[in-house]
């Protein structure tokens, strides 16, 4: 990856997020054909608190602000893919947010905890019945990944998550940014969200199998508790696996990465132009000039006036900045 930024994204409705250190950008193609690009300056509670960059205090720290910048950049994709009319507001995002965790502790925690109780008749012993729980758990994560992308319109948003990932490898790559080269990558990604989950899930049916058996409340809480524990280890394996070439640990990611076939599509061409946009947005300056020829944007270009040039444009796009 040489001395590119460490970038990251996100599929929304007709369009990519991308998150640098500084900046997210969110393209989105919208009903007349244009490219809209909003960018904002990412605003991460660990700069304030220096110790939540620690390992197995940043992973927990980086769940819930990517889980919020998601849901602000699909709230904003569907604004400008003309599925909503507003975006929605801070009160509105924060029910959002409270909504999905509590459906996917129910989902994910509730059910296969209160499930494993039918292994019952096979033993009581505490570790087997954590243990079950944790495969029942997966089995219920990989039905649900398997059923959303068999939807019409999931698809579609898959295909955007394949463009993210081939335009990142592109740019990890040093080459320029074009639909040309980012088709010829791979649409899966060692970082990918969906390695995250897949980890997650592993590695609580290992945490949570030293628990015991105690009475269903008491396990549902202690899975709760415990979730920043499995994030701050999952997260440290997911940035291993991102940066290492170790035979070992990339076979280890390789069922995540297979898991990618699911949640990825191989995009088109138009959607791998919006990914392309969407990572400019977030690169500085000198890394577009270097890694993309002529392509920059104006609004961050102040200091370089006098060597302006003109924003390059897909033929059947326009390209709108919001800031």
């Amino acid at each position: 990856m040489g001395n590119h930024l460490m970038v990251g994204g996100q599929a929304v409705i007709e369009g990519v997020m991308m998150r640098g250190p500084k900046l997210t950008a969110t393209a989105v193609r919208d009903p007349a054909g244009r490219i809209q690009v909003e960018t904002k300056d990412v605003h991460s509670i660990s700069d304030r608190y220096p110790i939540l960059k620690k390992p197995m205090l940043r992973g927990t720290v980086s769940l819930v602000e990517s889980l919020v910048i998601g849901i602000r950049s699909l709230s904003y994709s569907a604004k400008m893919a003309g599925e909503e009319e507003e975006q929605l507001s801070d009160k509105e995002m924060a029910g959002t947010i409270i909504f999905a965790l509590v459906l996917a502790s129910i989902l994910f925690i509730a059910i296969p905890t209160g499930a494993a109780k039918f292994f019952h008749f096979v033993t009581e012993d505490p570790f087997f019945l954590n243990l079950m729980e944790g495969f029942l758990r997966l089995a219920i994560f990989l039905a649900y990944i398997w059923g959303i992308s068999r939807m019409k319109d999931i698809r579609r948003v898959f295909q955007y998550h394949g463009a993210e990932h081939k335009t990142i490898h592109c740019y990890e790559a040093g080459l320029p940014l074009t639909v040309e080269n980012v088709q010829k990558f791979s649409r899966l990604h060692p970082r990918c969200g969906t390695n995250f989950l897949l980890i997650v899930m592993l590695v609580s049916i290992f945490v949570f199998a030293f628990l015991g058996w105690p009475n269903l409340a008491e396990r549902i809480v202690s899975r709760i508790v415990l979730l920043p524990v499995v994030a701050g280890i999952s997260y440290e394996i997911i940035r291993l696996a991102g940066r290492s070439e170790n035979p070992i640990i990339q076979t280890a990611i390789k069922p995540g990465l297979w898991l990618q076939y699911l949640t990825t599509r191989p995009p088109q061409d138009d959607m791998v132009e919006v990914a392309i946009e969407s990572l400019k947005a977030v690169l500085p300056p000198e890394e577009i000039r270097e890694g993309t020829g002529e392509y920059r944007y104006p609004e961050r270009m102040e200091a370089a006036a006098e060597d302006e040039t003109e924003i390059g444009v897909p033929a059947a796009a326009s390209v709108e900045t919001a800031h």
